[in-house]
């Protein structure tokens, strides 16, 4: 247990669902900071998973964390690859970070 010093939780609004299709987008000035996924899937290799940050969190569009070993920072490591099309995501695996936008492969 700890003691919550900013209350985060107080600022979590609603959810959603889908089930493929059209993209999903938070309301403007919000981000989904987490999903779980239902069902397989595969997001679509443009647009299918923005992050707010693209080097930062992983996402289809940049490789996040991708600088050269020893150019580490401390919001970006080295290592990382961009999601597309061929990365599939078993049911139950849940997904943070800060994106604005998610379109599941239909």
């Amino acid at each position: 247990m700890a003691i919550v010093t900013n209350d985060w939780t107080a600022k979590i609004m609603g959810s959603v669902c889908t089930d493929g299709g059209d993209a999903i987008k938070p309301p403007t000035g919000h981000v989904f900071i987490g999903f779980t996924v239902l069902a397989a899937a595969t997001f679509d290799a443009s647009g299918g998973l923005v992050a707010e940050s693209a080097t930062t969190y992983a996402n289809t569009e940049d490789a996040a964390g991708d600088l050269a070993d020893g150019s580490e920072s401390s919001v970006e490591g080295s290592g990382g690859v961009e999601i597309d099309a061929s990365n599939s995501f078993p049911a139950g695996i849940t997904i943070y970070g800060r994106y604005t936008e998610i379109e599941v492969s239909g």
